[in-house]
């Protein structure tokens, strides 16, 4: 299932407030301020920290 483009436009990051990265392929939303990535799931972005995977440092830039 395909995430809505105006959706993924509106969404920050819960944490910083700044602007996520789509990742298609691994469907997250990357937030490099906070070195974390939001996944995907059935086309919702899942915005819990709790539910974010921390980035390795060669993701971060």
């Amino acid at each position: 299932m395909e995430t809505d483009p105006k959706l993924l436009e509106i969404l920050v990051c819960p944490l910083t407030k700044t602007t996520l990265h789509y990742d298609r392929e691994r469907q997250e939303l990357i937030s490099r301020a906070a070195g974390l990535a939001y996944p995907i799931r059935d086309g919702v972005p899942i915005m819990l920290v709790g539910e974010a995977r921390t980035l390795r440092d060669d993701e971060r830039k």
